[in-house]
Order: C-alpha cells, then structure tokens, then sequence
C-alpha cells in the first residue's frame, strides 16, 4: 500500500509564519495544473507495483482549485495509478473558500476528508498570523461542512503571544462543540525566512514563550482526552476511526509519491523532492525532466528517522523491530542511550517490548530522538 500527494503551490495570502512553498500570485495557475497532470503521468511506473489508499491535497491551499481543475486531477490519478476501491483522499481547506456551493461541489467529488485551517477562532490571533479569513467564516464554514463531510479535521495553534490559558480553552471547546472528530494541533514556532522571524529579530512581537506553550499543550492533552479523542501523534489527536491514514503512513515509513513543486517521496530506501519553484517545475516537466532531487538512505539515516517518527506516536519504537531491521549493536546502543530519559520519566519500555514516550515526555519528543540519533 503507497500513498499519493499533491502539492498545490497557491496561496491568497502568505501567514506571518509559514515557510511551505506558495505562490500568492494566481497568474500560473493553469500552466501549473498543466504540469502536474503531466508529472503524474510521467512517474505511473514508479508505483506500479503498489495500490493506493490515500490521497492528500496539500499546500498552499488546495481550496483555491475549482471543481473542474480538482476532477481533472483526479481522472488523471485515477487513471494512472491503481486507487483502493475506498481511499482515503484529504483536501485542505482555508475557511474564506467553503461557501455552501463550494462545499457541495467538494462533495460531490471522490473527496471524503476535509482538513480546515481554522487557527483559531479569534479574530486578533487570525490578525497576527495574516490569516485570510475571519472568526465568523471559521465558524460559518464548519457549521456547514459538517453536514457534507463527517470526516472533518480542523488545524488549531496554541503558544500564540499573548494567548491566555482560558483563551486557548475557549479555542478547544469551540471545536468540541461542532463535533469534529480530529484535531491537529501544532506550537506556533519561528521559521527563518519569515515574517514572524523578521518581527521577533526587530523586537516588533515578543518572541515565543515556551512555558506557555508547554501549558497549551498540557491542556491540549489533557481536554482532548476528556472529550474522547486519542492523542496518537504528538500534533494529531482523533476520535476511534479517525485517525489521519495518509499521515500515519509517513509516521509507519511506508512508501509515498509527491506531486507539484517541492513535494516530497519516498520509496523505502531513498527520498525525492521536486524543486521549489514553480516556473522552473513547469519548464522541466514541458521539456519531460523530472526536477527531482534524491537522497539514498544510509542505515544511519534509516535508523534515525524511524526514532524520530516513532516516538512520536502512540506505536513508539518496536525493539524488535531495531534487532530484525538493523542488528543487534543498534539495539544495544538503542537501550543504553535510552536509559537515562527512562530514570528521567520521559521514556518508558511496554510490556510488548516498545520505546514510547511518557506524558511527561511528549512534548519533548523531537529533543529526545535527536539525543537517540546515531550519527
């Protein structure tokens, strides 16, 4: 089983902390689409051999597409690649872009997840992050997606300057109260080349207060639970049944293609990314190169990896997995580097020989694989 995703490089507006590919200008558009079309059928060898279950739209903002474009990407995947009969196939979604009409016109495609970036439900969080849209469409595009899509994730970010404890508890009941049934929610964190770097660096906004971001996600955790969702991936909490398929596939290493511009893929033992350019991609791909970087995977690289994505899920990191997969002196080095976040609490080993991080440990997770790494 693979995965398929799709890069769309648009967006209206670029937020304040965002460093993922976009163009905020339209004016390629078409070009593009064409392109993508091109690259799908250009790389249909390369999963030959796998079936798909998932697809995810991603950017950007996928949203932007009308219903004609998304359906001709479709009919060139679906022609192309051979698609499980019930697929998994995620769009994300702004809030300014789900009118009722484009909501039905989402459903009516083989769509059948919506994930909506929401942010938050203040509208001076939505300022601060240059957010398209307002509190209210937030509001009004759930309330009506819920009665097209039952699938339906919504993207929050807590540690935000300024945001209250009480303010962020307000965020997560105002999605406990339309019901959706999963929840990514992420640290608002400094990414160079960004504007929310530029404010920090000439002291126009505070810089990020890692206490109160350590409070947010301790409160994410704990409200969620009470509300029945499993935390099954440091940012990803969902209802039983609802847990994201096509990013657990990257979480479990299994194979994947990315399509459009600075869309990535992975094979099983070596990674690809296209270049993050959109002019240069649609000349390459008009010319039939594919501007595709690649990267072999050492043990090393393997190993690490593995560590990282695992302990970052509720499945952590099988032992027994390390001893078949990469021998027993990994193992070893494994265990006793492990020791000391295991006297610490952060790390613990379950019964059925799995390195999982503690709740005391989540939220450190990442610091901790990289202390795990074999370099």
């Amino acid at each position: 089983m693979a995965g398929i995703y799709i890069h769309i490089p648009f967006c209206k507006q670029a937020c304040y902390y965002c460093d993922f590919h976009f163009s905020a200008s339209l004016k390629r558009k078409e070009e593009l689409l064409i392109a993508l079309k091109k690259e799908i059928l250009l790389r249909k060898d390369e999963l030959k051999e796998e079936e798909i279950k998932t697809i995810y739209f991603g950017g950007g903002t996928p949203s932007i597409l009308n219903f004609d474009e998304l359906n001709s990407l479709f009919e060139a995947i679906f022609s192309n690649y051979n698609v499980i009969e019930n697929p998994e196939i995620t769009l994300e979604a702004n809030p300014d872009d789900l009118s009722l009409s484009k909501i039905k016109e989402l459903a009516e495609l083989p769509i059948n997840r919506l994930s909506i970036g929401i942010q938050s439900f203040f509208d001076d969080d939505l300022k601060f992050m240059n957010r398209a849209h307002t509190a209210e469409e937030s509001k009004k595009s759930l309330s009506m997606a819920i009665r097209y899509f039952d699938n339906i994730t919504i993207d929050l970010i807590y540690g935000v300057q300024n945001m209250s404890n009480e303010k962020w508890l307000q965020n997560l009941q105002q999605a406990f109260d339309f019901g959706v049934p999963h929840i990514s929610s992420y640290a608002l964190t400094v990414e160079k080349k960004t504007a929310l770097h530029d404010f920090i660096k000439k002291g126009k906004v505070p810089p990020i207060n890692e206490q109160q971001s350590l409070e947010h996600f301790n409160l994410l955790v704990s409200e969620t639970e009470k509300q029945g969702f499993v935390h099954y991936e440091i940012s990803n909490f969902g209802k039983p049944d609802y847990f994201s398929k096509h990013n657990t596939s990257y979480w479990l290493g299994e194979k994947y293609i990315g399509f459009g511009p600075s869309a990535h893929s992975f094979n099983g033992k070596q990674r690809s990314w296209n270049i993050a350019n959109n002019l240069k991609y649609i000349k390459s791909i008009n010319n039939n190169i594919l501007p595709l970087e690649f990267e072999e995977l050492s043990i090393n690289n393997r190993f690490n990896e593995y560590i990282m994505t695992g302990l970052r899920t509720i499945w952590g990191v099988d032992l027994t997995k390390i001893k078949n997969d990469f021998g027993k002196i990994y193992l070893k080095e494994l265990v006793q580097n492990s020791q000391e976040f295991i006297e610490k609490g952060l790390l613990k080993i379950t019964s059925d020989t799995k390195l999982v991080t503690t709740q005391k440990g989540k939220f450190l997770a990442d610091g901790i694989a990289s202390d795990l790494f074999i370099v």
